[in-house]
């Protein structure tokens, strides 16, 4: 398994390609998947919001405008080339972007209404210490909705999935000179939980509803899971 600075490295290193390789990739479905994801926070106008992993941004400027200026958008990332971008990319200043980690988020006690974590779970090195520290920062009846890719049950998909990554996406990094750093994500599935394990996982965080939703025959997921009001 890789090391948080060894993932921290491939995460800078494909920065510059970054949103151009997911187009690619997913043929734009991680927009649509990005967009279902915001919806799910059921986030409002005035809210405060966290998008855990953010990568570029996707999903922190979705969120912003769901909450509106009267809201306030985090944009939190280890990976200081991706937060580079997302910060080129926010022309109006929307959201606050912060370099930090998963497992030690810089945040008090519930500070959020709602969080994000886009394509980010399957890549921390404590996915259980993730689940505490996602529960701690929200608010009682917060929700965390959580988009990740998934290795799926089903055998004929699961064979798919593999043949497609180990073909296509190795091929799209390679003609980037980034082969190894897109290799990583077949062996990454091979390890993440499933959807249940997630759930079980969330509960055992604190959380008091959590479900998770297979997109794509299984491929990518959704997990919801929502804080009790205390």
């Amino acid at each position: 398994m890789q090391g948080s600075r060894e993932i921290q490295g491939i995460f800078n290193a494909i920065a510059p390609v970054y949103d151009q390789i997911n187009d690619r990739m997913s043929f734009g479905l991680h927009r649509v998947w990005k967009k279902m994801a915001t919806r799910w926070t059921d986030c409002k106008p005035g809210d405060t919001v966290l998008d855990l992993c953010c990568g570029t941004g996707d999903l922190a400027f979705l969120l912003a405008r769901r909450v509106g200026v009267a809201g306030t958008v985090w944009g939190v990332d280890f990976a200081a080339a991706q937060l580079a971008q997302a910060r080129r990319r926010d022309r109006e200043g929307q959201v606050r972007w912060l370099e930090a980690d998963a497992l030690d988020l810089p945040f008090d006690d519930d500070s959020f209404d709602a969080l994000t974590q886009g394509f980010g779970l399957r890549n921390v090195v404590d996915i259980p210490a993730c689940f505490t520290q996602l529960h701690r920062v929200l608010k009682p009846g917060g929700r965390a909705v959580i988009l990740d890719l998934h290795a799926p049950a089903d055998a004929a998909w699961r064979a798919f999935q593999r043949w497609y990554l180990e073909g296509r996406v190795t091929e799209l990094g390679r003609a980037q000179g980034l082969e190894a750093e897109y290799a990583y994500i077949a062996p990454s599935l091979e390890r993440f939980p499933t959807g249940d394990e997630q759930v079980r996982l969330a509960r055992q965080a604190g959380f008091s509803q959590a479900r998770h939703y297979p997109l794509i025959g299984g491929t990518v997921g959704v997990l919801v899971a929502t804080m009790s009001f205390r």
